[in-house]
């Protein structure tokens, strides 16, 4: 126990020499943004604390060398003058002022062994941060819209709708843009017009089909694809899709039976132990040794089974509605399988074991029609085709 108690301490310190190395050695790389996340969180945790005091010094050192490598570069950037490069100089501002913010609540931060505070130049970026962000929310809207007006595909729309996603998240309101997102959201969408051919010699059942074809239920439109059963006439669809049952297979209504003949002892009252002279033996209290008597009961168990499959098989198949060139097939099949088991029995149902007890109590029910066994295929069919649609990709 002596030995456990001593290194509890042990242990802590070698781990909180480790963090400190780690951080040390992210300022020594120039990792600076990952020393300053490392120090804040220890010295959040507690900054009065003892062997948390190099993570001060630490913090000192990153910010200032961090600051100063990051205004050198938005100098740099600045000084190029590339419209490109007011995003890289709004967020190098972000960066400043966020940092600074981060610090300040922890402050002052006491290096004891130095008698003084530690030392952070903060220094304001807000109007640095606002004329960069009108700069970029200009620059960035000016780009989009070139972009949504000279579109050539459907991904030109979708680049312009993740700028001004991006425009509004940092600038919100900034002159049409939320007219403009709608806009280029609704022209990068892909249609896909879904239809059921059925190739079988079997009916498919109207509800089956409905449920099929429900794309609402399935969850399956995205951000940047819609699926249409019942076509729009104002929409151009640019792919088809199209479920196709090429086979379905009913099997005739089976029944078999199965007869089992089980036979157990069961206690049949008792009798009384006697000894070799024909005397009852008694126990040591006086009381008559009883002996349980045993009979073999039997009884004739008949097992029937009710069974009926219905097997669907086709294909899930995309097109390409503009160059009528099919892009990919899935293959696409399901089992439904009716199974009912019900007995009776002639004899002494002492004989039976639990399970087969159970199963008296059933009785033969009727089989299920064949429009309804392929129905309760389909519930299967919609989890496969939901799946199918999952990993599908048009471009």
């Amino acid at each position: 126990m002596k030995k456990i108690t001593l290194f509890v301490p042990v242990l802590v310190v070698l781990m909180a020499c480790g963090g400190v190395k780690q951080t040390q050695k992210a300022v020594n790389s120039g990792d600076y943004q990952n020393a300053i996340n490392k120090a804040l969180h220890n010295l959040a945790e507690n900054k009065t604390k003892k062997g948390h005091q190099p993570y001060i010094l630490l913090l000192e050192d990153a910010f200032k060398k961090n600051t100063e490598r990051e205004l050198k570069h938005i100098a740099f950037l600045e000084k190029d003058g590339n419209e490109a490069s007011y995003e890289d100089i709004y967020k190098g501002y972000v960066r400043l002022r966020d940092i600074q913010e981060r610090i300040r609540p922890l402050l002052p931060l006491r290096i004891i062994e130095e008698n003084r505070d530690a030392e952070f130049s903060f220094s304001n970026y807000e109007n640095d941060i606002i004329d960069y962000k009108e700069d970029l929310s200009e620059y960035l809207f000016d780009n989009a819209e070139h972009l949504l007006t000279n579109a050539v595909s459907k991904q030109d729309f979708r680049k312009a709708y993740n700028d001004f996603v991006y425009l509004e998240e940092i600038n919100p309101g900034f002159e049409d843009t939320r007219q403009k997102i709608e806009e280029a959201h609704a022209k990068g969408i892909d249609y896909v017009e879904v239809k059921m051919l059925n190739n079988s010699n079997q009916i498919i059942p109207s509800r089956l089909s409905e449920e099929l074809l429900n794309f609402n239920t399935f969850g399956l439109d995205d951000l940047w694809t819609k699926y249409h059963n019942n076509p729009l006439p104002n929409i151009k669809y640019d792919y088809g899709m199209q479920v196709s049952f090429d086979q379905i297979d009913i099997s005739p209504e089976q029944l078999s039976e199965k007869e089992i003949i089980k036979e157990k002892q069961i206690k049949d009252g008792y009798k009384y132990a006697v000894d070799t002279n024909g005397n009852v033996v008694k126990d040591s209290l006086g009381n008559k040794i009883k002996i349980d008597k045993f009979k073999t009961v039997r009884c004739r168990f008949n097992q029937f089974t009710q069974f009926k499959s219905a097997r669907v098989a086709g294909n899930v198949i995309y097109m390409d509605l503009n160059t009528k060139q099919q892009l990919n097939s899935y293959p696409l099949t399901s089992e439904f399988v009716f199974e009912h088991i019900y007995a009776n029995s002639n004899g002494d149902k002492r004989a039976l074991d639990t399970d087969l007890i159970q199963i008296l109590d059933r009785v033969s029910v009727p089989f299920p029609s064949n429009e309804q066994m392929v129905y309760d295929a389909g519930e299967d069919l919609k989890a496969r085709i939901k799946s199918i649609v999952g990993r599908h990709r048009f471009n």
